[in-house]
């Protein structure tokens, strides 16, 4: 198998796993919770982001990888850690909700950029220029995208109701 297919794969079979975790457990735990107490785990797992810093450390990556592609991988996914953890401090309070959709925003926006320059730059024709980050977008992109969208659906649910966002129960 070609490494190109076995990263192609990888990315589209974790994407279908992480879905069937969320859809299974991850959902149907946080759908009964108040907003704010729903959002918790959910920003302190992108409160793991800072590994997206990897993009830069050589020997992790290849020197080959391009640049223009690490640099914005790596310190958006930190810029989206340290806003996931800012709103993970005030969830309770109508600034940790605004900081959730600001996180949420920043973060998507980020993966998706990613997902765009990577293919701007023909890197999954080369997928070992990763190193051993090559898990960042074949395990944890597909995860972290996944929680983005159940983050964007209790925000929405929440705001639809009408009622204090941080105490609101999701349905």
């Amino acid at each position: 198998m070609s490494p190109q297919a076995a990263f192609g794969i990888s990315v589209v079979l974790s994407f279908v796993v992480w879905g069937i975790v969320a859809a299974r457990y991850i959902w149907p735990a946080l759908r009964i919770q108040p907003c704010a107490d729903a959002l918790r785990p959910l920003l302190l797992l992108h409160g793991f982001r800072f590994v997206g810093l990897a993009f830069l450390v050589p020997g992790v990556v290849s020197p080959d990888l391009p640049a223009v592609f690490a640099r914005p991988a790596a310190y958006g996914d930190l810029a989206t850690a340290i806003l996931a953890l800012a709103a993970l401090a005030r969830v309770h309070r109508r600034l940790g909700i605004v900081l959730a959709w600001l996180f949420n925003i920043v973060g998507s926006a980020d993966l998706l950029y990613a997902f765009y320059e990577g293919n701007r730059t023909n890197l999954a024709l080369a997928p070992g220029l990763q190193g051993a980050a090559y898990f960042i977008p074949t395990v944890l992109v597909p995860l972290l995208l996944v929680t983005h969208g159940l983050v964007f659906r209790l925000l929405l649910q929440s705001a639809a109701v009408g009622a204090p966002r941080g105490s609101q129960r999701a349905a």
